[in-house]
């Protein structure tokens, strides 16, 4: 911010001899080349380095190798900071700034996400800092300090709170007197981005991925020379197209200083009419849904044809994530599985739907990392598990996320899947315990906007130790009345209890902890769906749609010799 000039105070004088008047004009003149009539001041700067963190962590430190940068969410140019608070880490980054003395500095940064601090330390007077408990979308904070008559830098930081969701930062601001570093150079045209891609295809729509630009806070994607879109991310669906069509495609980056040349460009081909799968058969009244493994790790190996009949929806576990966010992929791993081919695997989806049953692919799972927080992965995961439908013939599609979701996105995505795919799409979720105990939950929050094409939700009743119940008090896992007082909170919540099934782990060796007998699984399946059979917990009605159970998984099941479905499936199959 530019500070007026000051001007130079005069008394009124009376009149004198022309000799007089001379002398004084000279005077006048003499002070202003010494100095003593002030000029004008320079402009504030942002005295904070790498302030965008578009050249990763450089000029910053991050506590316990905490911080990230990452290219999604940012709220200017190409990054931001993601910093995890663990165990009694608080995720602090910090950078030392230079300032002047006896100088007053504004202090800013957008954050988004967990727990959000920001603060300076080192002032010489009053150090300052100011939070917010999370936002799902970019919030300012903002203070400000003075600085010491000895102060010529200050420590600037960022932190979150321990126990807590990581934080996003970005575009953090130290706005004063410049302390001797001077601002950072202002953009400057980017470079033409390259590895462009085209990626899942249909009838109207090609989606496509590039390589990240340095100093880009934008993108075109052209279409046979013709700007088709735009786009903040690397990522991007043309659709409106023809199909089987070949169009050509560029992207070029853009920024404040202007756009690049375009890409080169690329040739993709719509899918023809008529492809995809076919309507699946339809999911029953009461439903047992099983996770099939396709890697090993101790438990039995299987094809899909030795999955029991006993489970109606099979959940192949797990979709993998690509470069491109939100983006998805199936590969089958045929050596972990001692020599299962990808055709037998194909052969066997639709022996399974012959007999019935729907064959869904599933995303995420314990380790998954996919994301979808921005419009572009939104559509980037339609159109991706839609190609998998398409590709594999699966009957819709599960979400197991299980290290975060963004409930404004993922709804967006399952829309744009379910126009796709049609009324016959398959959608399940697995949340964990914790996040379906209120409604303002990400995963609560995507149920319930999605309850129109919901199927499903199986929540994991294992691996969270004591929750509240709808009641209000608190219960153990492992217990009938872990699994309806729980059940409960969705069923009172918003959910149909058609979308609501009790989801545990097959064996002990299922889960690391909350393994229940069969007995329990079946006690709490009567007590909701009939009242009887109840704990000490007793709901207030009962929910005699209830769709049933789901368990991790049916290889593990097949370890313990299918005890688990052959006592859990026809207990379900004789629900009212």
């Amino acid at each position: 911010m530019e500070r007026s000039a000051g001007r130079s105070r005069r008394r009124r004088r009376r009149s004198r001899p022309v000799l007089g008047g001379t002398l004084a004009v000279a005077t006048a003149a003499a002070l202003t080349v010494t100095g003593l009539v002030s000029t004008a001041q320079a402009a504030d700067i942002n005295n904070a380095k790498n302030a965008g963190f578009e050249s990763g962590l450089a000029n910053w430190s991050c506590s316990g190798g905490s911080g990230a940068a990452v290219s999604s969410p940012v709220r200017s140019g190409t990054s931001a900071l993601k910093a995890t608070p663990a165990g009694q880490d608080n995720a602090k980054c910090s950078q030392s700034v230079k300032v002047k003395p006896n100088s007053t500095y504004a202090l800013s940064s957008w954050v988004q996400g967990g727990y959000a601090y920001l603060g300076v330390s080192g002032t010489g007077t009053t150090d300052v800092s100011t939070w917010t408990p999370g936002s799902s979308s970019w919030t300012k904070l903002s203070t400000s300090f003075r600085t010491g008559a000895n102060t010529t830098s200050v420590t600037v930081y960022t932190h979150g709170w321990y126990g807590q969701a990581a934080y996003f930062a970005d575009d953090i601001e130290v706005t004063g007197p410049d302390g001797g570093g001077g601002e950072e150079p202002g953009p400057v045209i980017p470079a033409a981005p390259a590895g462009l891609t085209a990626g899942a295809t249909t009838t109207s729509s090609v989606a496509l991925s590039w390589n990240a630009v340095s100093g880009a806070t934008g993108y075109k994607v052209y279409r046979n020379g013709v700007q088709a879109t735009t786009s903040t991310g690397t990522s991007a669906t043309v659709t409106g197209l023809t199909a089987d069509t070949a169009y050509q495609f560029s992207v070029s980056a853009t920024n404040a200083a202007g756009e690049s040349v375009k890409s080169a460009a690329i040739s993709a081909r719509t899918a023809k009419e008529g492809t995809g799968p076919g309507p699946g058969p339809a999911v029953p009244k009461h439903a047992v849904t099983g996770y099939w493994q396709n890697f090993n790790n101790g438990a039995a190996v299987q094809k899909l044809t030795d999955v029991p009949a006993d489970y109606d929806i099979i959940a192949v576990s797990f979709a993998d994530a690509t470069p491109t966010q939100g983006a998805v992929t199936f590969h089958l791993d045929s050596a972990g599985l001692g020599g299962y081919t990808d055709a037998q695997f194909r052969a066997d989806i639709k022996t399974k739907q012959a007999q019935g049953k729907n064959v869904i692919i599933s995303i995420g799972g314990e380790l998954g990392t996919v994301r979808v927080d921005n419009d572009a992965s939104a559509t980037a995961f339609a159109n991706s598990v839609y190609a998998l439908m398409q590709d594999y013939g699966f009957n819709g599609v599960d979400i197991d996320l299980e290290n975060g979701l963004n409930a404004t996105y993922m709804t967006k995505a399952l829309r744009q899947l379910s126009a796709k795919a049609g009324s016959k799409l398959v959608i399940t979720m697995a949340p964990q315990t914790i996040d379906m105990q209120s409604t303002s939950g990400e995963y609560f929050k995507t149920a319930l906007n999605i309850k129109d094409i919901l199927t499903v939700v199986n929540m994991q009743y294992y691996n969270s130790g004591s929750m509240l119940g709808c009641d209000g008090k608190v219960y153990s896992q492992g217990s009938v009345d872990f699994l309806t007082a729980l059940a409960c909170i969705q069923l009172e919540g918003g959910l149909d209890p058609s979308q609501v099934g009790i989801g545990v782990p097959a064996s002990t060796r299922g889960a690391g902890s909350g393994y229940v007998s069969p007995s329990i699984v079946n006690a709490a399946l009567d007590c909701l769906t009939k009242g009887t059979n109840c704990g000490s917990f007793k709901p207030s009605k009962t929910y005699p749609s209830l769709r049933g159970a789901m368990t991790w998984s049916t290889n593990w099941d097949a370890t313990a010799g299918f005890a688990w479905s052959k006592a859990v499936g026809p207990h379900v199959r004789s629900l009212p």
